[in-house]
């Protein structure tokens, strides 16, 4: 059996509330794969709704002792007062 897709981590995106790196699936749910099955080296995703599964590509020492990313701080502005 074939996966679905090969996808670049970094084409996946950050979801704090779920805890985990997302993609879309064509069914309309999500493929997730958390920082816990990055750093045992999982590569493969099941969607949870359906029988597709993509497979992750990524650095496995990337994630070694990785924590959860973090929002970057907003910057100021700076603002023209006429």
């Amino acid at each position: 059996m074939s996966a679905y897709d090969e996808v670049e981590i970094e084409d996946m995106e950050w979801n704090a509330e779920l805890g985990a790196y997302t993609y879309p699936c064509p069914c309309s749910d999500l493929f997730q794969i958390t920082l816990a099955d990055l750093r045992l080296g999982e590569e493969i995703v099941r969607c949870p709704s359906c029988s597709l599964f993509l497979t992750v590509v990524y650095n496995t020492e990337d994630f070694a002792d990785a924590k959860e990313p973090q929002k970057p701080s907003p910057r100021p502005v700076a603002v023209a007062v006429a």
